[in-house]
């Protein structure tokens, strides 16, 4: 039930939570600070069976957007085997001269850069006026985002991943639309799969939610969700997590738990400088992970540096 009295608990959690200026004014990484030479050795030491699982969805028609926000990714062709087979492609383009029986094909990727699984970059959300480390949300325009872009974070998302299988810790199949996973569910997970979450960590937190709707995804896309709490943020700050990612739209809860628009956003993205990610997908990593009793393994989940963007479409990976 949305508690419609939150403004107040919101900026004590503002305020307890912020890292503003702790790294630095200049600062545009935000809790991946966290990472460094000493996490990702160790992260790499947790290759044991040297089985890879890629968590992404595919970038296809099929995704789960409905348009009202955001479009699902088009590949569209620009030069086909069709093509080649027609002798369209007997003469190479650019001056090359005759192909000689030489063809290729090409195409060209329509996506936003939010569509499918993704991070969410420290200049993808305001809070009146300001993004992370207190900037102005004016330095970002039509060309992109002068600072917080999300070209920041590449090269800098491979570490220790834990898997959180909150759904399979609970005993159904997918938690329900609007349950809220609090910070006690987290660290009963976690000791029930006999992982310690560490300084410097990705908390991979599956839910079921995608794989519920994959067939029919309705309103997956901004409806009612589970998710992790808004009252989850101190707990996270604390623990000095480096990233969240989960299997649904928005991480966080939907209904939102108070009258603010993904208020763990505001706190843990704008005040935090956590690294959010959405739209994982975690059903192979599930069967892996209960198959060799592992969740915890080198995550890597590099973005694309694309200059000044809110967020990248994220080909991420699990090395056990």
């Amino acid at each position: 039930m949305t508690d419609f009295r939150g403004a107040d608990l919101l900026q004590q959690y503002i305020e307890k939570c912020t890292n503003w200026g702790r790294w630095g004014e200049d600062d545009q990484l935000g809790t991946l600070n966290f990472i460094g030479p000493e996490q990702v050795r160790a992260a790499a030491g947790l290759v044991e069976h040297g089985l890879t699982v890629s968590v992404s969805l595919p970038f296809n028609q099929s995704g789960p957007q409905t348009g009202s926000l955001r479009a699902n990714p088009r590949n569209m062709m620009t030069a086909t085997g069709a093509d080649h087979l027609a002798g369209a492609q007997d003469i190479l383009p650019a001056g090359f001269g005759p192909a000689k029986g030489y063809g290729r094909s090409d195409d060209i990727l329509i996506v936003p850069n939010q569509a499918g699984t993704q991070w969410d970059s420290l200049s993808h959300i305001f809070w009146k006026g300001k993004m992370y480390n207190g900037r102005s949300a004016g330095l970002v325009s039509s060309a992109g985002a002068a600072r917080n872009g999300i070209e920041n974070y590449a090269g800098k998302l491979v570490m220790r991943g834990v898997f959180l299988d909150v759904a399979k810790h609970l005993g159904v199949p997918a938690l329900e639309p609007g349950y809220a996973i609090s910070a006690d569910e987290l660290e009963a997970t976690a000791e029930a799969q006999g992982v310690e979450i560490r300084r410097g960590d990705a908390l991979l937190i599956r839910t079921g939610f995608l794989e519920a709707r994959r067939s029919a995804w309705g309103d997956y896309a901004g409806g009612a969700s589970p998710g992790v709490s808004l009252h989850t943020a101190p707990w996270v700050h604390e623990k000095e997590i480096a990233a969240i990612a989960s299997d649904t739209w928005g991480v966080e809860v939907r209904p939102n738990e108070i009258d603010c628009f993904q208020p763990f956003h505001v706190v843990a993205l704008v005040h935090m400088g956590l690294a959010i990610g959405e739209i994982f997908d975690f059903a192979a990593l599930a069967a892996a992970c209960a198959e060799h009793d592992k969740y915890e393994f080198l995550f890597a989940a590099p973005v694309l540096p694309i200059t000044g963007a809110s967020g990248s479409p994220v080909g991420g990976i699990a090395v056990l």
